[in-house]
């Protein structure tokens, strides 16, 4: 459908981002006439994939990869068929000639690559499971305060670790190993520029929607590429009667309280009785033409895409590329090595040992290669730099990309037994995209991920936020997308919220 069929809706959703199609599919299935209006050319925001390297068959999760926050209760209540493969292998992460491998099929010799630091793994990842399955329910209800949410937590002494003090703390009191502290601490920092000690806790936020997902914490493959959840979500929002229109850019919201009126960039102006926006909060301050008083969000990740004839040559003889690889494979994210590269970009420096992670989907879902890829043994290869700020890009956005990039790519050299360049398919299979690249291609102001700096999945205070944790300042217009609490992720959790909270308007 190339425009809106009418000028007037009960709801108008901006934005046809996961988010955005999960709040339609709920809103049109109570019956509300509901319109989806998304800029560009194709709908699933950041949760799509792609064919990114021209005629081969290869059809990449683009910019997200993982699926553990979306809730079985939206999958079953919307009808989805979403298929998420689990990963047997969690991570691997090289140490110098040999390296530690996280085996969930085989927790003797996980213990065993752990050292001295096994039982606190298996001690720690415990407690954060039995948290799991305590407040991940909490996330599709309204939204509670501070002392409901630790009440449902249960444990002072979790909450006092995980809550209130600096993760770093803990980290430092549970295990011996740099390596390993450095594993547990990278989920506290992923598309999050801050460090292990920040009093904001902004990384103890981060830590805890890695470790709460589904109730349990794993992270998932979705089958198909990350394109099948959204196209999932798309068909559920179509069959309930949603209009779905691309290249409709939205360039202005206004309300006067009862019935807000969406300008697109063509003119044309449509009216509803209320208005769910899949944008970052600052976005929707700019349609609303409103002062935004917090600060413009700050992305910090470099994010490569690659198609490789072969997988790489590993140092360590004793784990096969294909287990090393199945899952996260951390790269010179040691505890201090992530300090020194947060420090380094802090002070306006790209790092000279930069870390970051790399996941290969197409061991999990080989389906996500065509036939004759996957006999010629090719393979996708994801990977996520750490600590690469906006601020590193200002100046010279070309120079410090390649700048960036040449780190990142020779960080990843060190712990391989050859060039990763070396293993591509040819010179034109890899591209990169820092935070001027996702801004400009998603919308997401600075390049981030998740809109805004993660929240609280509660209420600090009983005055900051509405019953679901959605509602603006206008109360005809609702955030839908990562930037509202408990949003970021793959989850729809924001959208299901929103329109819950439209549908008792």
């Amino acid at each position: 459908m190339d425009e809106p069929s009418r000028d007037s809706y009960d709801v108008v959703v901006v934005g046809g981002g996961h988010n955005g199609l999960a709040c339609a599919s709920y809103l049109a299935g109570a019956g509300r006439s509901v319109v989806v209006l998304e800029r560009s050319g194709t709908l699933g925001g950041a949760a799509q994939s792609e064919r990114v390297f021209g005629n081969h068959g290869a059809n990449l999760s683009k910019y997200s990869y993982l699926v553990s926050l979306l809730p079985e209760l939206i999958v079953d209540e919307l009808d989805l068929d979403i298929q998420l493969v689990r990963r047997r292998f969690s991570s691997y992460t090289p140490q110098g000639e040999s390296g530690i491998l996280i085996d969930s099929g085989d927790a003797d010799a996980t213990r065993i690559a752990l050292g001295a630091d096994g039982p606190a793994w298996d001690e720690f990842y415990e407690r954060t499971t039995i948290l799991a399955a305590r407040v991940f329910p909490t996330l599709t209800e309204p939204l509670l305060d501070r002392d409901q949410f630790r009440r449902v937590v249960g444990d002072d002494t979790s909450w006092c670790d995980l809550f209130e003090r600096p993760i770093g703390e803990l980290l430092e009191r549970q295990f011996l190993d740099d390596t390993v502290r450095g594993i547990v601490l990278t989920d506290a920092l992923i598309g999050t520029f801050t460090h292990a000690h920040d009093d904001s806790l902004l990384a103890n936020r981060c830590l805890l929607y890695h470790v709460i997902g589904r109730g349990t914490g794993l992270w998932d493959v979705p089958r198909g590429g990350m394109g099948a959840v959204s196209s999932e979500l798309a068909a559920a929002a179509a069959a309930r009667g949603a209009e779905l229109v691309t290249g409709a850019e939205v360039v202005a919201i206004a309300t006067d309280g009862e019935r807000p009126t969406v300008t697109m960039a063509d003119g044309r102006r449509i009216t509803a009785l209320q208005v769910g926006v899949n944008v970052a909060p600052s976005v929707l301050q700019r349609l609303l033409a409103a002062p935004d008083d917090d600060p413009y969000p700050e992305g910090a990740q470099l994010k490569i895409n690659m198609l490789l004839s072969r997988l790489p040559r590993l140092r360590d003889s004793e784990v096969p590329p294909e287990q090393a690889f199945a899952g996260t494979f951390h790269v010179n994210e040691g505890y201090g090595q992530l300090e020194t590269a947060y420090r380094h970009a802090a002070a306006g420096v790209v790092p000279e040992l930069a870390p970051c992670e790399v996941y290969c989907h197409s061991l999990t879902d080989p389906s996500i290669l065509a036939p004759e890829l996957q006999a010629a043994g090719v393979h996708t290869l994801t990977l996520f730099g750490l600590h690469m700020p906006d601020r590193l890009f200002r100046d010279d956005p070309d120079g410090a990309l390649a700048l960036a990039t040449a780190s990142i790519l020779g960080s990843f050299d060190r712990v391989l037994a050859e060039p990763i360049r070396d293993c591509l398919v040819d010179d034109d299979c890899i591209e990169v995209m820092g935070p001027r690249e996702i801004e400009a291609n998603l919308g997401m102001p600075g390049g981030h991920i998740f809109h805004r700096d993660l929240q609280w999945p509660f209420a600090e205070r009983s005055d900051d936020v509405g019953r679901w944790g959605v509602e603006t300042a206008n109360p005809n217009v609702f955030l839908c997308g990562a930037g509202a609490r408990r949003g970021g992720g793959v989850s729809a959790i924001p959208g299901r919220n929103a329109a819950m909270a439209m549908l008792e308007r």
